[in-house]
């Protein structure tokens, strides 16, 4: 059955004229007539069966269910433009892979180990958004997402890559005292929202008294409190693979033990089905395992 879909020429001049408000520079804007604006937007009108604008003399408004179409056909224009821009760009024969990943992981970890995958397989673009909770899979655009485990992901192929872990961190500078344990209690605690009751839960595991675990800031990101502990703001719960370099280089401390019950596991996600990308995501997985593998043996 034939799709019911406005033309081109008629979105954008819906586009343009909900975007002003007005049809004359609606038409400036696209080098139209106003007229020709006018008749773009009264083949949509008719299409859908419905009006889209109020018109008031010479004037135009967006009725409510005209405001929710702009609304959808905005964000569906601006995609369409993005993507054409996106495959104009692409060297001919060249393959890509649309990856959603948790923010932190995909900064200090993926993002610095690239140019390996780059020099193993050039022919491979490799899209990376951040995308912080789970969702839907099919039907996201994404060929595959690096995440923890979630019931979201039911159905889906899943291929374990880590176990994270999380040690408590801060500036070497914070630490006074020879007895690291007092001074955790009296650290000014950072906090990740998503995780609120991380210190409780690390103080019952650790044996470590904590008078108040709950007190303390509150971000979003491991990325915002692994800044926050860089500019000595307090001790955060942090993976470890996040700032090995830290730690090693002496930048930051964790003289207290790792948590064990904090952990979750990391995957990647994909499809059930297999796609037209299914051979550079096997390619993207196997050197994935293999960093991840290669990281754990010197771990």
């Amino acid at each position: 059955m034939r799709r019911k879909i406005p033309s081109s020429a008629s979105l954008q001049a819906f586009d343009a004229a909900a975007r002003h408000g007005n049809f004359a520079r609606a038409a400036e804007e696209l080098s139209l007539t106003e007229g020709a604006i006018s008749r773009q937007i009264a083949r949509l009108e008719a299409l859908l069966n419905c009006k889209l604008f109020d018109r008031v003399g010479s004037r135009v408004k967006l009725n409510p269910v005209g405001a929710r179409y702009a609304h959808h056909v905005r964000e569906t224009l601006d995609r369409l433009e993005r993507d054409t821009q996106y495959i104009m760009g692409m060297p001919e024969g060249s393959k890509s892979l649309d990856i959603a990943v948790l923010p932190t992981f995909s900064s200090r970890w993926l993002i610095p180990r690239l140019n390996g995958f780059n020099a193993l397989f050039p022919d491979i673009t490799l899209n990376i958004a951040a995308r912080t909770d789970p969702f839907i899979l099919p039907g996201s655009g994404f060929d595959a997402v690096i995440h923890f485990e979630h019931p979201a992901w039911a159905g889906m192929r899943m291929q374990f890559l880590f176990q994270e872990t999380l040690v408590p961190v801060c500036h070497p500078a914070l630490l006074t005292k020879s007895d690291v344990n007092q001074q955790l209690n009296e650290l000014p605690r950072i906090h990740r929202r998503q995780n609120p009751d991380a210190w409780h839960r690390y103080a019952r595991e650790s044996g470590i008294v904590l008078d108040n675990p709950a007190q303390g800031v509150r971000y979003d990101l491991h990325e915002m409190a692994i800044a926050a502990v860089m500019a000595g703001q307090g001790v955060a719960l942090v993976p470890r693979m996040y700032i090995e370099n830290e730690l090693s280089s002496g930048m930051l401390v964790s003289p207290w033990p790792a948590s064990e019950g904090l952990s979750k596991k990391f995957c990647l996600v994909k499809s059930k089905e297999t796609g037209i990308n299914e051979a550079a995501l096997e390619s993207f997985e196997h050197w994935l395992l293999v960093e991840l593998n290669t990281l754990t043996s010197t771990a």
